[in-house]
């Protein structure tokens, strides 16, 4: 790795799509970029393996550079940063199907922050005082760059995404603002193609899903690291 540093869906899958959406308060902040020469955080190039250590067993996720530069470097480097050390699982939906785990708020490593409050912190960079602010990036097959900023609903141009929401797959949660993604993620608990083309995936669960069908809300990262190859 190098740094340059939705035929309809059913009703419930609407419902289920909400909270997810809400998740992730909005504040004020950097403006999101448009492309890796622009952007906030590091682009990754290539992959990178990701070690994260929960109180109910590790979890390992490759994150692709390659397919979303932008929100694959973001992630990385606060890993790199610890901002996810101690940050706690604050959403878990399993009723009425399985859907996310949710985590990934900075403030949430703060036990003293009330529950109401977590799901809507994100990341403040300490160089500009500002929440980062990353944009929703999709990359679709036979395409130089990912497309920015921009919901993609159409079935065929989804048929076509380098990333999915498959079972295993880690993406940002935002607000309803397709550009509001900083710190939390969450990682699909199933096939999830109602969130294709609107939430930004960037990796991929390669060992451990039996620990993210364990974990629980409340349950806690006690640290993310970078594994060495």
């Amino acid at each position: 790795m190098r740094f340059t540093f939705f035929r309809r869906p059913f009703v419930w899958a609407l419902f289920l799509i909400v909270p997810l959406m809400v998740s992730c308060g909005s504040s004020t902040g950097a403006v999101a970029s448009t492309s890796c020469e622009q952007a906030a955080a590091p682009c990754l190039q290539g992959k990178a393996s990701v070690l994260i250590s929960t109180d109910k067993g590790d979890i390992t996720l490759v994150v692709d550079g390659d397919a979303a530069p932008i929100t694959a470097g973001n992630f990385v480097d606060l890993v790199r940063r610890g901002v996810y050390d101690d940050t706690q699982f604050h959403r878990v939906v399993r009723e009425p199907v399985p859907f996310v785990i949710q985590g990934g708020d900075p403030q949430s490593s703060d036990r003293s922050t009330l529950t109401s409050q977590l799901g809507t912190g994100g990341f403040v960079d300490p160089d500009t005082g500002q929440e980062r602010k990353i944009p929703l990036e999709v990359k679709f097959k036979g395409e130089e760059t990912p497309r920015y900023n921009r919901i993609t609903s159409n079935p065929s141009e989804l048929a076509d995404l380098e990333l999915s929401h498959d079972r295993g797959a880690v993406a940002m949660a935002r607000s309803q603002a397709p550009d509001s993604a900083s710190a939390q993620f969450y990682v699909a608990l199933r096939p999830l193609p109602e969130l294709d083309g609107r939430y930004a995936v960037f990796g991929q669960v390669t060992d451990g899903l039996e620990v993210v069908d364990a974990i629980r809300q409340g349950d806690r990262i006690k640290k993310a690291s970078l594994k060495t190859p």
